[in-house]
C-alpha cells in the first residue's frame, strides 16, 4: 500500500518506521528544510522528557539504545527557592527510575535518519502541504506548486496547527476546538561553567514562582536549556535589557547569574502559545482517498507532563496494533485508532492539573508531606500501589486505566484504615 505521511518531525518519522516494517510504501512530506542541514528553528527547540510509553515505542523498532545514548536521565526534580535553597524531589520511590533529556533537534534528526534508511521511505522536505482534492495533494516548495500522484492514504503527523486537519475539518459532522493558556513559553539557556554543568545535571530544575514558573533540563554538552512559563503580560512588561536582568536577578538570583546571555536570548527568543486542541473523529475517507491523523494534529496537549511526544510515540504504537487487527486495512484500522480518544481526553487533562502542580505545589510542605506518604505507600505495598506519576511516565498502562487504578487505590487504602497507617508510619520513621 502507499501511504503518504504529512509532516517529518518526530512522530512522522517514527510512523514511517512503523509502516515500512509492514512492507508499505511511505512518502513523508515535510515543510520546512531538512533540519539536519538547516538546524532547529531558534527559541524553538525545547528539550523532551523521554520516559517509559517514548522508550517502549523506540525499542520495538530498536532505536532505544541509539537515542538513549544521546540522553541525560533526570530521576528527580530539584526545586530552586528565591533565597538559593534547593530541594530535591525523586520521581520514583526507590530513586530509581529516571525520565530523560533529549534535544528535540537531535531526536527529529536520529529518527529521520532511521526513517530513510527504512525500505521504501521517500522524504521530500520544503513542501508545504496546500491542499487536497480527490487525492492528490497539493504543495509549495521554493520551486513553485507541485502535485502527488493519487493516494490511497494520506495521515497527518503535521503538529497542532495540521494542515491535514484542516481538510478533515471542512467535512460534515467533524468537530475541532482549541483552548489557550494565557501563558507563554520562551526558550533560554545556561551555558556550561569553567567545563561542567552549572547545576545538577541529574535533575530537572523549577524555579516555582505561583504564577509563573522556568524549568531547565540538561544537555550533553554540558549546557541546560530553560524554558519561561509565565502570563503573556509578564513577557510583555519586560521591555529593555535592564528590566529583564533586574527581574531575573530578583525572582531567579542563581539562574541569573549562570546566563551571562539572558538578556540576548531573552530579545531574540520568541514567545510561543500554550495549547490544547481537540478534534472528532480523527479520520475521515473523502473520495478515493483515507485520511487520518496522529499526534499533536489529533490532540494537541501542553507539555507539563513530558507527555507530548511519548503519547504521539505510543499513537505510532497503536496504529501499528490496529493494522494487525485488521489486517493492514487502513480504513478500518484508522476507524479502530479512535478508541484512544479515551485515553489522550485523560492525559490532555492531567497535563493541564500538572501545570498548576508544578506552578504552585511543589515547593509547599503540605505537597512533599503528601509524596513521601504516597512513595512510602509503593514502598510498603508494592505492586499494590503506585502513584499517578508512577504509571504515567514509568509504565506503558493506558492513561485511562491509570485514573481508574488511582480511583481503587484510594477506595482500598481508606478501607484498610489503621493497618496500612502503621506500615506507613513505620517506613516514614526508618527514612526509606
Amino acid at each position: 500500500m502507499e501511504v503518504t505521511v504529512v509532516g517529518a518531525g518526530l512522530v512522522g518519522c517514527l510512523l514511517a518506521c512503523y509502516l515500512a516494517r509492514r512492507g508499505h510504501e511511505v512518502t513523508l512530506y515535510e515543510r520546512r528544510a531538512d533540519p539536519r542541514e538547516a538546524g532547529a528553528e531558534r527559541g524553538r527547540s525545547i528539550n523532551l522528557a523521554i520516559s517509559e510509553r517514548g522508550i517502549d515505542a523506540l525499542r520495538r523498532l530498536g532505536l532505544d539504545g541509539e537515542v538513549l545514548a544521546e540522553a541525560l536521565p533526570m530521576p528527580g526534580r530539584m526545586m530552586h527557592a528565591i533565597d538559593g535553597t534547593l530541594s530535591f524531589q525523586p520521581y520514583s520511590a526507590d530513586g530509581r527510575r529516571a525520565i530523560n533529556s533529549i534535544s528535540r533537534g537531535e531526536l527529529n534528526r536520529k529518527l529521520l535518519d532511521a526513517a530513510e534508511a527504512m525500505p521504501g521511505v521517500r522524504v521530500h522536505f520544503g513542501h508545504r502541504l496546500t491542499g487536497i482534492d480527490d487525492g492528490v495533494l497539493t504543495f509549495d516548495t521554493p520551486q513553485g506548486p507541485v502535485t502527488s500522484g493519487k493516494t490511497p492514504v494520506v495521515i497527518g503527523a503535521d503538529g497542532a496547527y495540521s494542515a491535514v486537519r484542516a481538510k478533515l475539518q471542512t467535512q460534515p459532522g467533524v468537530d475541532f476546538s482549541q483552548s489557550y493558556l494565557d501563558y507563554g513559553y520562551k526558550e533560554l539557556s545556561v551555558p556550561a561553567r569553567y567545563g561542567d554543568f552549572a547545576f545538577d545535571p541529574g535533575a530537572l530544575h523549577i524555579w516555582p514562582r505561583g504564577r509563573s514558573m522556568m524549568i531547565a533540563l540538561p544537555n550533553p554538552d554540558r549546557t541546560f536549556t530553560c524554558t519561561l512559563f509565565w502570563p503573556h503580560e509578564a513577557f510583555d512588561a519586560l521591555d529593555t535589557p535592564e528590566k529583564v536582568r533586574r527581574h531575573f536577578a530578583e525572582h531567579y538570583p542563581d539562574a541569573a547569574e549562570a546566563m551571562p546571555g539572558l538578556a540576548d536570548d531573552y530579545a531574540a527568543n520568541p514567545v510561543g502559545n500554550l495549547v490544547t486542541m481537540r478534534c472528532s473523529p480523527w479520520h475521515r475517507t473523502i473520495g478515493p482517498t483515507t485520511i487520518g491523523l496522529v499526534g499533536d494534529a489529533a490532540h494537541a496537549i501542553v507539555p507539563f507532563y513530558g507527555q507530548g511526544a511519548n503519547c504521539g510515540f505510543e499513537d505510532c504504537v497503536e496504529l501499528d496494533r490496529c493494522l494487525d487487527e485488521t489486517g493492514d486495512d487502513f480504513p478500518a484500522a484508522l476507524a479502530l485508532f479512535e478508541r484512544r480518544t479515551a485515553d489522550t481526553e485523560v492525559i490532555a487533562r492531567l497535563a493541564l492539573d500538572n501545570f498548576v502542580e508544578m506552578r504552585d505545589k511543589v515547593g509547599s510542605r503540605t505537597f512533599l508531606a503528601g509524596k513521601r506518604v504516597e512513595h512510602a505507600l509503593e514502598r510498603v505495598l508494592p505492586g499494590r500501589y503506585a502513584s499517578r506519576y508512577e504509571l504515567v511516565s514509568f509504565s506503558t498502562t493506558p492513561y485511562s486505566e491509570v485514573e481508574r487504578r488511582i480511583a481503587r487505590q484510594r477506595r482500598w487504602v481508606a478501607g484498610a484504615g489503621l493497618g496500612v497507617a502503621a506500615l506507613v508510619a513505620l517506613a516514614l520513621r526508618r527514612g526509606k
